[in-house]
């Protein structure tokens, strides 16, 4: 079960009155293995916590409130920050959005103590949860934050990258990306929210396909449908039917690890507490599933309470709900068995997951501590709805991290699944020209989702003379399948970073307009940092390379010219906006008119050897040839003559920089 929002709904929700949840004991820390027991998840570890959430809808003390005033105006700003940082502890719900201010002026304090991580933590939650115009707090954010997000490749220009490669080498592009999983699975009505047996072989979804008649109009009915097969091939798909569909709307189910129980929502029924709730059903050993129970008033609300995804012990149960007392439209909320094997009362998962938008379609990776869900309120969305991943470490969930462009596109992605072998995703999504038809889509888990992807590779590109930082495009290729991983833009300050999984061996291409290519193989063994120098290309200056040195009387292309060669040739293509001119020289000795036909032959030997290697299109390349008439010096020595012998190379830039790496 789906529920998208819309503004009218949100002014409407913020003025209705909110409700409290009951004090609570706290969630039992979870079984199952962190993804990395020797290193933190590769996001922005998060330092604060919130013990009031669930008990208190709103926190204010007025004399300290007063007392940080007047700490702060006596600028006494150690002792307020300790005080300001005990206060916002203290925050309920209510208070993300009523006291923004405090958030930011806790960042402030931080700020002022050197303390940037924790500034950026909270910065991140009044951009999350504020409720006002903040474009000032946004810029501010921004150019905090320039130096360290990452600034993907537009992914029509990606593709680019990676048809070039596939003309140069064996680097092919990922797997599949955007496969629709076909008329088998798909209907011409809304197909969504996957989900997958424990042994990866039976695909449960959600379908709008029912049509039932209601006098003049047709009546949607949603219901659970059911696949068998893998992750190559799926069998038509079939309905569940009674009695777990029913005259009511069902879906969005996850299943236990043995089978035997179904989790799914169902709505409007008479049994229900609200809009939509949630149900379980118990498998009996003649195939069919009765025992359907609603999970009861702990769970359940009279809102919308849907999407549920299990743990993966079974012991917790996180879903999507709209209910009162939340931060935005809908949250993600969770529950836990108790020891009389009822489930305890559901809590809200916080400002950090939740935001004053909409977060949907939680999933809980099957052996890690991985949650990953849909959200339009988090700070870096390609779209509408763009699907996140967030880790459990030390017992609260790090700061979500967008899985990028080769899930999210520009329409809206939701109820993400990934096998128990991260291998395969499935997931819904909608083109942007048709947000409302929900199609399943399936291929190979790309590098940015999957749950294993914690090892840091981080580096520094400059410039070899002047040390400056160098901008380009640098992609990731994974050697051991020879895949196209990622490519990102290298931030203003020459940084990049890539969270990647260890023990592989991966290829760093780094490209720009300024200078030839730079490859570097990586063997991934632990977090790693480098810095890595280029020479930058002088287009005023003619490129004269020592080992392009002919054979005497000869225009051969020896094997010692290839390499240099072959990179003039890729910088071609990478910067298909460039021409190239080549000139050839002698010295003084012998025959002149020999020595300029001689030239130009060494000159069109090299144009030809070029146009062939990677099919540049004519009219790129100029080939010169100008004998002994343009001496570089004049020849009193060997060495002045083999000076004088020599072939430049001039990269013409064009005079408004087209495609390329310009942001």
């Amino acid at each position: 079960m789906r529920k998208i929002y819309t503004l009218p709904f949100l002014l409407l929700l913020f003025l209705l009155p909110t409700l409290c949840n009951a004090q609570l004991k706290q969630i039992p820390l979870e079984s199952g293995p962190e993804v990395k027991a020797t290193k933190t998840a590769p996001s922005q570890a998060m330092h604060l916590g919130f013990p009031n959430l669930n008990k208190i809808p709103y926190y204010r003390d007025s004399k300290k409130l007063a007392e940080i005033q007047r700490l702060e105006k006596k600028k006494q700003y150690a002792q307020a920050l300790p005080r300001l940082e005990a206060y916002v502890r203290s925050f309920g719900i209510q208070n993300f959005y009523k006291d923004t201010n405090l958030l930011w002026r806790l960042g402030q304090l931080y700020e002022r103590q050197g303390r940037m991580e924790q500034a950026m933590e909270v910065y991140r939650l009044v951009l999350k949860h504020h409720r006002t115009d903040v474009r000032q707090v946004q810029s501010y954010y921004d150019s905090l934050e320039q130096n360290t997000k990452d600034y993907y490749v537009p992914l029509s220009y990606y593709y680019e990258l990676v048809e070039y490669r596939k003309s140069l080498s064996t680097y092919k592009p990922p797997r599949g990306v955007y496969l629709n999983m076909g008329n088998g699975i798909n209907s011409p009505y809304e197909d969504y929210g996957p989900t997958l047996s424990a042994e990866n072989n039976k695909l449960i979804f959600t379908s709008k396909r029912n049509i039932q008649g209601q006098g003049l109009e047709d009546k949607v009915n949603e219901d659970l449908f059911y696949s068998d097969g893998s992750g190559d091939f799926w069998s038509e798909a079939q309905s569940f039917g009674k009695p777990i569909n029913s005259i009511y709307n069902e879906g969005s189910a996850t299943l236990s690890r043995d089978g035997k129980t179904l989790y799914f929502a169902r709505c409007e029924s008479p049994d229900g507490y609200g809009n939509c709730d949630l149900y379980k059903a118990t498998l009996q050993p003649d195939g069919t599933w009765h025992e359907i129970e609603n999970l009861g008033p702990n769970v359940n609300t009279s809102a919308w309470d849907s999407q549920p995804t299990l743990s993966p012990n079974e012991d917790t149960l996180y879903f999507a709900s709209d209910r009162l007392g939340g931060f935005g439209l809908s949250d993600i909320y969770y529950t836990y068995k108790m020891k009389s094997g009822g489930w305890a009362p559901a809590k809200n998962m916080g400002p950090v997951i939740n935001t004053r938008q909409s977060e949907v379609s939680p999933f809980y990776h099957p052996k890690y501590k991985v949650l990953y869900f849909s959200s339009r309120g988090q700070l870096f969305n390609f779209g509408d709805f763009d699907i996140y991943k967030t880790y459990l470490v030390g017992g609260r969930w790090q700061e979500p991290r967008n899985i990028g462009p080769l899930v999210n596109g520009r329409g809206s992605e939701y109820y993400f699944t990934i096998d128990s072998q991260s291998k395969n995703l499935y997931y819904a999504r909608s083109e942007e020209s048709d947000i409302k038809n929900l199609d399943l889509y399936s291929f190979p888990l790309p590098m940015e989702a999957h749950p294993l992807a914690v090892t840091k590779v981080e580096g520094t590109l400059r410039d070899s003379v002047s040390n400056r930082p160098l901008t380009g495009i640098i992609s990731i290729i994974d050697l051991d399948n020879g895949i196209e991983i990622s490519s990102k833009y290298i931030r203003p300050d020459g940084t990049f970073a890539f969270n990647l999984i260890d023990n592989a061996r991966y290829m760093m291409i780094i490209q720009s307009p300024d200078f030839f290519t730079i490859e570097r193989e990586l063997a991934l063994k632990q977090d790693t940092s480098f810095q890595i120098m280029a020479t930058v290309i002088d287009h005023n200056i003619p490129l004269v390379f020592q080992n392009i040195e002919f054979d005497p009387n000869e225009s051969t292309i020896t094997a010692d010219m290839h390499n240099i060669l072959d990179e003039v040739a890729f910088f071609l293509v990478e910067n298909p906006s460039f021409r190239l001119e080549i000139a050839g020289h002698t010295d003084a000795a012998g025959d002149p008119d020999f020595n300029k036909v001689l030239s130009q032959d060494r000159a069109d030997a090299i144009m030809y050897y070029i146009q062939q290697k990677v099919r540049i299109e004519e009219g790129r390349i100029d080939a010169y040839g100008f004998g002994s008439t343009k001496p570089l010096r004049e020849e009193k020595t060997e060495e002045d003559r083999r000076i004088n012998r020599r072939v430049e190379f001039r990269l013409i830039k064009p005079t408004l920089q087209g495609r390329g790496i310009d942001r």
